[in-house]
């Protein structure tokens, strides 16, 4: 039976936020962004397990956050790239080729729980995995090294990556060990998951998701998503009624 793994890197500072803790910690609405992310999760795939990748000394976790049964931490890596290459060979012995890992940003809390099973129903239909993404719908600038417009640059086609991002657990881990190999693309250019797969060849496929998948930066990103979050509950409730 073909299992389903949840890898989660959580091993970042998240310094461009700001604040007096790493930004996984700062508070959402009352709770530890860690915890609403894997709330989220925890609701669309119960039975998964999940790999968390933290620092080694990281003193500002409690497992009291973390809402699954069946979970083991990771020491995270010096970049997102490590940590989740550090999980995929922890559970070697444990994940079969053919099981489906998806990697989320622990950043991004106010993911919805249908486009999660969207996107996991697609990663399973599609050999080359899929990923989350929205279409760009803002007019796009290339800049000219110096802080000058040189061109505007056609945005039909282009969409703007957001987690999780499916793949077979073979796949993916012959994606980034061969991307951060010596004739690899670099860890540079794995910016996501889908970008090794990509220098394979190979096409994973595009699942239009919700724009309020927004992923934590900013100091100004923390009150919108908490302000997303509670619209989310507010449609959800009235929904329910």
């Amino acid at each position: 039976m073909r299992r389903c793994w949840l890898i989660v890197p959580a091993a970042g500072s998240g310094t461009r936020v700001g604040g007096e803790r790493p930004k996984q910690y700062l508070s959402l609405n009352g709770s530890p962004v860690l915890a609403c992310t894997l709330e989220r999760l925890y609701r669309a795939f119960p039975e998964a397990c999940l790999c968390l990748s933290l620092k080694h000394d990281d003193s500002w976790f409690d497992p009291n956050l973390v809402p699954f049964r069946d979970w083991r931490r990771i020491d995270g890596g010096d970049e997102r790239v490590d940590s989740v290459l550090n999980a995929l060979r922890a559970i070697e012995s444990e994940a079969a080729p053919e099981d489906l890992v998806l990697v989320h940003d622990v950043a991004r809390p106010c993911v919805a729980v249908d486009d999660l099973c969207k996107l996991e129903q697609t990663a399973l239909e599609n050999e080359a995995g899929a990923l989350l993404a929205t279409p760009v719908a803002d007019t796009i600038k290339r800049d000219d090294d110096h802080g000058l417009v040189a061109r505007t640059q056609d945005r039909r086609g282009l969409w703007q990556a957001q987690t999780p991002q499916g793949f077979r657990y073979g796949l993916l881990r012959q994606a980034l060990e061969a991307a951060l190999g010596p004739c690899g693309i670099g860890r540079d250019r794995v910016t996501d998951e889908s970008s090794a797969v990509e220098a394979l060849g190979l096409f994973p496929r595009l699942v239009q998701g919700r724009r309020d998948n927004i992923k934590i930066t900013h100091p100004e990103d923390l009150p919108m998503a908490e302000l997303i979050l509670q619209a989310q509950r507010k449609a959800a409730a009235t929904q329910d009624e």
